[in-house]
């Protein structure tokens, strides 16, 4: 179940990835056309304010569309094969769901509790009864919960009879549009459920948004702390986008409706906690502008003397990066290799501090870092509510300066190994001249022998993870999430020094037995396609961008976890638990590893283990023993 989830959130930060963009640019519109800041300059006459409402527009593109965008984003993340054509598949799936939702309301609108659906006219800014329009079409405003319920069916589809073989006279009915077939059906009972139960659904979500927005800094807290936190399983795309982009607390979600009232916000004279109140959930891009930097500036106070300079060339592009565009990746697994309880301590303090910030009176939009916030935030709404921003500079360096002591001691007191703190035989080796010059003409050729494009800024890192990780030959399967290369190896021994993966822009690499996971970032899909090229022109038949069953990936991460194989002496299940005897148990991972791929619990005596997985043990348990 773990590993289903985390691949749904990775397959949800697809869409999710334009969302800052386009907030920039209406942001930015709401700013230029501010009349406060820009005078006669922003009148709606004039040249300039047309200019800038018409770029705003542009952006509101995403906003407007979200639900087509999550409903063709999700198959691009979780489909196996022909993602282009999951993603067609599930837009218009998706119409037909919602055109069938309009129908069955039109005509029996009073049976399922909406009377009203044929007078009811869709105005903008308004609840509208429930109701919305999708692409023209006049349904249930069921917002992203239903692209991805939708999507998630076709995909499913998808994955199961795109390449289902039928007859030949049926020939022409193969692929795309067999999925659409049997998708037509499968909509009509599920608009029919939908029009029986979301109108009720959304009675609860009323109830649900006034929960919410009356739970205070209780609720501030464990929202801020669980967005945090849970950012190593990918199930922190479950906690913010509800609440950001769907309905969890207003219709739309609060990012689009922080940007329809920014200019009324910035007009007004009254704090932002009453005329903005809800608006505490997008609070979390302050960790990123205050907390990292100072995180890696005590990452910097403990490294070794002979280390510094090498520290400071990893932590401070790090550090502008996260501070300025938001994107904290590469620190935030460095965190987690550190040592988890730097992980907890960051997110306890990232969530405080926002709480504090909250219960001074900030409110807005500011999931960014410093440019986004300032543009969103700062700049349109400084010359009325600059005391708020005082404070938060104030509450932001405190805090910064109380993590990087807490960072420091923990450091140094337990003796963790993060950036700098490496053993010495871990230095990244330092060449002279000659060997430089001798290095890129080997690469030169290398490029040159494979066909590819010198210049390209990805085929340097591709070609070195490649030979790092033994080369075409030792790969068995290779395919990426968000931000990390997902690889399973032939041999293991023929792979490369973590070290040496750092030395070529990897944040850090993850062993479990055969299956690897090389930490490249926002650029993984780059490095991951240059990858691909180097392996076909290698002439090697390695699987690219394919995902396993979920049980067999399960199956396998047991095996790695019981010490791999060749450690396991007995293997059977009973009931819930996979019971296994073991030769070595130091061989045996922790405890969390095993519930970090869905265990509910381990137990252990002497060299019996009972891994309690639930009903599906018996399955597990054949898969492993396909897998020994």
């Amino acid at each position: 179940m773990m590993q289903k989830l985390q691949r749904f959130g990775a397959a949800m930060f697809v869409p999710v990835l334009l969302f800052s963009f386009a907030g920039i640019v209406v942001a930015l519109g709401s700013l230029f056309n501010n009349a406060t800041i820009f005078g006669s300059l922003a009148n709606p006459t004039t040249g300039w304010y047309k200019v800038w409402d018409t770029i705003s527009a542009g952006g509101w593109t995403v906003f407007n569309q979200e639900c087509l965008l999550f409903v063709v984003g999700l198959p691009i993340g979780l489909a196996n094969k022909s993602r282009g054509r999951a993603a067609m598949e599930a837009l218009i799936t998706y119409l037909t769901f919602n055109y069938f939702v309009g129908a069955m309301l039109s005509h029996w609108g009073a049976f399922f509790g909406v009377p009203n659906f044929n007078k009811i006219q869709i105005t903008a800014n308004a609840t509208n009864g429930g109701l919305t329009e999708i692409a023209g079409i006049k349904t249930l405003d069921t917002n992203i919960v239903f692209s991805l319920i939708i999507a998630g069916i076709v995909v499913y589809l998808h994955n199961h009879y795109f390449d289902k073989k039928l007859p030949e006279w049926l020939g022409t009915f193969q692929g795309s549009t067999y999925v659409y077939f049997l998708g037509f059906f499968v909509m009509i009972p599920v608009a029919f459920l939908t029009c029986l139960i979301w109108p009720k659904v959304q009675l609860g979500i009323n109830s649900m948004q006034h929960f919410i927005v009356s739970s205070g800094f209780v609720g501030i807290w464990i929202y801020s702390f669980l967005n945090r936190v849970l950012i190593p399983t990918g199930l922190h795309h479950l906690v913010y986008i509800p609440f950001q982009f769907g309905p969890a607390v207003v219709a739309g979600g609060l990012q689009p409706y922080w940007l329809k009232h920014l200019t009324e916000y910035a007009a007004s004279t009254k704090p932002l906690s009453q005329i903005a109140s809800v608006e505490g959930f997008q609070l979390y891009g302050n960790e990123k502008v205050f907390l990292v930097p100072f995180i890696c500036w005590a990452f910097y106070a403990t490294a070794k003397k002979n280390k510094k300079k090498q520290t400071s060339a990893l932590l401070i592009p790090a550090a502008l990066t996260s501070v300025f565009a938001g994107i904290t990746e590469p620190i935030d697994f460095t965190y987690l290799f550190a040592a988890p309880v730097l992980w907890i301590v960051y997110s306890v303090m990232a969530a405080t501090m926002n709480t504090v910030m909250w219960c001074f009176g900030l409110r807005g939009l500011m999931s960014d870092g410093a440019i986004g916030i300032a543009s969103m935030n700062w700049l349109p709404l400084w010359a009325n509510h600059w005391h708020i921003y005082v404070m938060q500079f104030i509450v932001g360096i405190v805090f910064g300066l109380l993590t990087y002591f807490i960072f420091k001691i923990m450091i140094e007191k337990f003796n963790y190994v993060t950036p700098g703190r490496e053993a010495d035989d871990e230095d990244v080796k330092l060449i002279n001249k000659k060997e430089y010059k001798e290095k890129m003409a080997q690469q030169k050729a290398a490029q040159q022998a494979t066909g590819v494009d010198a210049s390209d800024p990805y085929i340097a890192r591709a070609q070195a993870y490649l030979e790092l990780l033994g080369g075409p030959s030792n790969i068995e399967e290779l395919s990426s999430c968000a931000t990390r290369l997902r690889v399973t190896v032939k041999d293991p021994d023929k792979l490369g020094s973590d070290a040496q993966f750092r030395a070529n822009k990897a944040v850090n690499v993850v062993h479990h037995g055969k299956a690897i996971q090389v930490i490249v970032g926002l650029d993984v899909a780059q490095v991951l396609e240059r990858m691909q090229t180097l392996i076909e022109k290698a002439g090697q038949s390695t699987k690219v961008s394919q995902e396993q069953d979920p049980e067999v990936e399960q199956a396998i991460g047991f095996i790695d976890l019981l010490g791999g194989r060749d450690n396991i002496k007995k293997l059977i299940s009973c009931s819930t638990r996979i019971r296994v005897e073991v030769y070595d148990l130091s061989k045996v991972a922790d405890d969390a590893h095993f519930k970090d791929l869905g265990a509910h619990e381990v137990t252990r005596r002497d060299n019996e283990i009972d891994i309690v997985i639930g009903l599906n043990a018996d399955s597990i348990v054949d898969k492993m023993k396909e897998n020994m």
